[in-house]
């Protein structure tokens, strides 16, 4: 009995005396999913679960929804609010953005014109109207898509002064078979890492694992 009291006495203090134990890791950045025009947050599904597969949980993936058919500044400054709550829920400084389409519009409106760049750590255009695309002639019933179309003060708007302002950084995703982004160098920002896809059309990119791998990394 004397010898196991002295021995778990030893136990004791051998573990008072071992260094303690390291915090748990700090939870990686949040990312914020935004899609395009009459698109949704089940566009998404492909993208999280490449990038649950490359360690990101449930609990990092967010996705954003807004309205296609009223106005992009009033979806940008949603998507400020959402930014808000994603910070908040995870207790993040920044999240990174990823979006599709039209969504290139809503993200780089709250990143250049709302103070969003202090809160974007990276950002991933795919297949991004940033510079408008001829193809919202089709729509110009609404709001969005005249906002969407060249030249119009929107995306004048945004394509002035720096493209790519703030610490943010910036990568985009373009195609010559997008089909949907006339033309379809349309995506591409200045000061961004433009990545050019040689064949992937508009909605295939949302499903191209090769490609949304690629911009998992990019964010890592």
């Amino acid at each position: 009995m004397r010898r196991l009291l002295v021995l778990v006495t030893a136990v004791v203090a051998a573990l008072a005396l071992s260094p303690a134990l390291p915090a748990a890791a700090a939870p990686g950045t949040p990312v914020v999913f935004v899609h395009g025009y009459t698109g949704s947050a089940s566009n998404w599904t492909t993208a999280i679960s490449v990038f649950r597969a490359g360690g990101y949980s449930s609990s990092e993936l967010f996705t954003y929804e807004y309205n296609s058919y009223g106005n992009n500044i009033t979806n940008a400054q949603g998507l400020a609010s959402y930014v808000s709550q994603v910070r908040a829920r995870t207790g993040a400084s920044k999240v990174d953005i990823v979006n599709h389409s039209m969504g290139g519009l809503v993200s780089l409106w709250y990143v250049k014109q709302l103070g969003g760049a202090q809160y974007v750590r990276k950002l991933a255009s795919i297949a991004g109207a940033n510079h408008g695309t001829t193809y919202a002639g089709a729509c110009l019933i609404y709001v969005t898509c005249q906002q969407m179309y060249p030249g119009s003060s929107f995306v004048n708007t945004l394509s002035s002064g720096d493209e790519t302002p703030g610490s943010t950084t910036y990568g985009t995703w373009y195609s010559p078979c997008d089909g949907i982004i006339i033309p379809y160098t349309s995506t591409v920002l200045s000061g961004a890492t433009n990545n050019y896809v040689a064949c992937q059309t508009h909605i295939g990119f949302l499903t191209d694992t090769i490609t949304l791998t690629q911009i998992r990394s990019f964010l890592n």
